[in-house]
């Protein structure tokens, strides 16, 4: 069995023509991109495979569960436990400091997880432990981010646009780090981006158009 898929996916934003999305499927520890230029709606996918939009047909597969089924309470705890998602952005806490936005992501799962302190230390951020988010460098705040989206060991992890600030050294850095934790812990890594640089650290792709 598959750990993930997407099957005929639709969506339709209000006023729009519908979108249709290419069928996706991954096992255990594969890593997949979403290519396409800005508005062709590959955030939409991001958010129809994170279960945070409700697709007008299809269906979204995760661990033998149709998430596009579930209803809105199900949907979030089945996110919190089973899916990590980075965003374009950081969203961090700033009232928190690193080993509590950490700490956050237990505690809405409701599920054990990674060891925190090991797993900051192996994104080479042990020593910014108890530092304030607010005194963090981007790239620093970047890895604090896929840090939480890893924390819960999840089955599916998503990012969303992690290397389009980022210089080819740091681009290849975040990426190996993403597919080594993603193999490390037996999920499935999907990222979103319109950077074509990291087609050549993660070969297999599908493309998203706009109609």
């Amino acid at each position: 069995m598959m750990l993930f898929e997407s099957k005929n996916l639709t969506y339709s934003h209000p006023g729009q023509l519908p979108l249709s999305f290419p069928d996706i499927s991954l096992q255990q520890g594969e890593s997949m991109l979403v290519l396409g230029k800005s508005g062709s709606g590959k955030t939409t996918l991001l958010n129809l495979l994170a279960g945070l939009l409700q697709p007008k047909s299809g269906e979204v597969i995760l661990s033998g569960k149709n998430m596009a089924a579930m209803n809105g309470q199900q949907l979030d705890l089945f996110r919190g436990k089973e899916i990590g998602i980075v965003f374009q952005k950081p969203h961090l806490l700033a009232a928190l400091n690193v080993t509590e936005n950490l700490q956050m992501a237990h505690f809405f799962s409701k599920k054990e997880g990674q060891d925190i302190d090991k797993l900051l230390t192996e994104l080479g951020l042990g020593e910014k432990a108890k530092s304030s988010v607010l005194t963090l460098s981007e790239g620093e705040a970047q890895r604090v981010s896929i840090a939480r989206a890893l924390a819960n060991s999840p089955k599916l992890i998503l990012a969303d646009e992690p290397t389009s600030s980022l210089d080819d050294e740091n681009t290849e850095k975040v990426i190996q780090l993403l597919k080594t934790q993603a193999a490390k812990i037996g999920a499935a890594l999907i990222i979103v981006t319109h950077d074509q640089r990291v087609k050549m650290h993660i070969p297999n792709f599908v493309e998203v158009k706009a109609v």
